[in-house]
Order: C-alpha cells, then sequence, then structure tokens
C-alpha cells in the first residue's frame, strides 16, 4: 500500500465522496481560493468548481447554521472550522439544533453534516486555539464524535461521516497532518463506533484517540524494551458512538487499564471509560484504574511550558509502572 500524508488521505476522502454525491459540498473559511488553512482542500476548488468549494466569511455562526439549514433540505455539507475553539460561537447551532432536529421531528429531518477541523493543543497558539471538545460534543444525544489518529483512520472515517445521516464532529490535529502511513488504493469504509487495536498485548490495556494514540504506541514500545511489559494499545477512533465492547475484551484480558487523552480530566471523555470498565469489567481488574491527561489549565503559550502540560509517553509509562 502506498503511504500518503494524514492532510493527503483527508483530502482524498473529501474528493472521492464529492465525486460519488452530487450533494457533498465543502463549505468553510479559506477552503476554495486559499486551498484551506492547512491545505486539506489544495487544488479542489480547480478540480470541482465554486459551487463545490464554497469560501465563507469570518462567521462561524453564520456558514454554520446555513450548513445545517442546507443538510436539513438533502445536502451533505463538509464544514471546516479553522479550529475547533472557534466552534462556540456557533453552539447553538451545533448543538441545539444539529443535535435535536431529528428527535424533535419525529425522524422525518435528517442532518447529515459535517464538521471537521484541528482539536489540539502543542502548537503555542494559545489557549484560544486549543481547546479538545470532544468531550463536551459527545455528551450531547444526536451528535456523533470521531477522533481519527492516521492517515488510514482519517480516510475511513472520514467517508464514513460523510455518508452518515447524522451530524458527525471530526477532530483532527495540526500535529498529525503532515504524518505519514500506509493507505489502501482501493475503496473502504470505516463504521463509526469501532474501536482499533493499534498494538496487541497481554499485560496491561492503554487507552487513547486522537494525538494520544501515538503518545500511548511510543511508550507501549518502552514498556517493552526497557520493563518486559506487554501493552495492548486501544485506539477508540469513535468517542460517540463508543466502542464498549472493545474495551472491555482488552481489559478482561490484561487486568489493568491505563487511560490517556488530551482532554482535561475533569469530566473528560477518560472519565467516562474508567466508569464503563468498572461498570462492566470490575472483577477482572487487578489494579486501579489509572488516567494520564492534560494538565487542568488553560492552555500554556510558552513553548517551554506547553509540552510539560501535555501527556507524555514518560507519563504513561509511569502510570503503567505503578500498577505492574
Amino acid at each position: 500500500m502506498p503511504e500518503i500524508s494524514y492532510r493527503q488521505a483527508i483530502k482524498d476522502a473529501l474528493a472521492e465522496e464529492i465525486e460519488r454525491d452530487e450533494n457533498v459540498v465543502i463549505i468553510g473559511e479559506e477552503v476554495a481560493q486559499y486551498n484551506g488553512a492547512y491545505k486539506v482542500t489544495e487544488g479542489l476548488l480547480e478540480r470541482y468548481g465554486p459551487k463545490r468549494i464554497v469560501d465563507a466569511p469570518i462567521s462561524e455562526a453564520g456558514f454554520i447554521g446555513m450548513g445545517i439549514g442546507a443538510s436539513m433540505l438533502g445536502v451533505r455539507p463538509v464544514m471546516e472550522l479553522m479550529f475547533w475553539s472557534f466552534a462556540y460561537v456557533a453552539w447553538d447551532q451545533m448543538i441545539n439544533n444539529a443535535g435535536c432536529v431529528r428527535y424533535m421531528s419525529g425522524g422525518l429531518i435528517n442532518v447529515p453534516i459535517v464538521i471537521r477541523g484541528p482539536a489540539n493543543g502543542g502548537t503555542n497558539v494559545g489557549a484560544t486555539h486549543s481547546h479538545t471538545p470532544e468531550n463536551l460534543i459527545a455528551n450531547m444525544p444526536g451528535l456523533k464524535v470521531v477522533c481519527p489518529a492516521t492517515p488510514y483512520d482519517a480516510k475511513g472515517l472520514m467517508k464514513a461521516a460523510i455518508r452518515d445521516n447524522d451530524p458527525v464532529y471530526v477532530m483532527e490535529s495540526t500535529l498529525l497532518y503532515g504524518t505519514t502511513g500506509e493507505v489502501p488504493e482501493e475503496e473502504y469504509v470505516i463504521p463509526l463506533g469501532k474501536a482499533d487495536i493499534k498494538r496487541e498485548g497481554k499485560d496491561v490495556t492503554i487507552v487513547c484517540h486522537g494525538p494520544s494514540v501515538s503518545v500511548a504506541m511510543t511508550a507501549a514500545q518502552v514498556l517493552k524494551e526497557e520493563h518486559d511489559i506487554d501493552a495492548e494499545v486501544v485506539d477508540l477512533r469513535s468517542i460517540r458512538p463508543l466502542d464498549e465492547d472493545t474495551i472491555i475484551e482488552s481489559v478482561k484480558k490484561t487486568n489493568r487499564a491505563v487511560l490517556v487523552e488530551e482532554n482535561r480530566p475533569f469530566c473528560g471523555v477518560d472519565a467516562q471509560i474508567a466508569y464503563t470498565i468498572q461498570n462492566k469489567a470490575f472483577d477482572y481488574l487487578d489494579a486501579p484504574i489509572q488516567r494520564v491527561s492534560t494538565i487542568d489549565a488553560p492552555a500554556m503559550y510558552s513553548p517551554a511550558l506547553e509540552p510539560e502540560q501535555l501527556p507524555k509517553a514518560s507519563n504513561v509509562v509511569e502510570k503503567v509502572l505503578a500498577i505492574m
């Protein structure tokens, strides 16, 4: 299989879905003439024209609301946010409208919209540009949330998101756009709500998603090479729907769990996962569940400090060793 970048994988998914379905359009700030703030949509305007690749004004409340309304009428818009931190000005449309319309219409009106963009820290852009709101959105019934960690997952999940009849919010990472991985040339779609075991192991389960997957994989390598501990790495891929079965089966096998995420710890995704494990696999646990999260403070701007705020492989190794 050829290796391509995370950025290219998303672009390929967008292009293939535009060609597959005449109702798919891409809307966002700078997605057309500027080729996207992160060059994800580079070249798509020339290929598909201004009716399919649409530049929006700097008003998330305006163009996200327009996209939601269009999706209720049968369009399948893919909306790009320059940062997920900018989503909050469109919160009413994204949560109150997109998340509730299908239920309140008795299933008569679907909202097949995708909202995508980066949600991560680690790039020294300050607290107002570094939010990771997957936990907030996953709390809202009617919404789906995915956090792809690899080019393969990014393409397969994006295609599934575009074809889904519910709102799907895709959390990407600016730190992942340049990473590469194998992606098949043939058609494939990754079902929403299906986790992936990135590394099999028998001694401890490390649950992670998004940028924390690479952290977990590095930690697993260190644990094996330096401590002869065989860690299993479970990549959630989807936050909601959540693949509880894969998590539970892994914990039943390893009897220990360390949960890693870039969310803050209070009400984070891993708080829900910790409850799920103790509720469904308590008798299999040989040690308390451990968590590695971002330090509970606004994102630090200093290049010297921000790496210390985010989860690191050394943090994961320390937590694993504490329960072995």
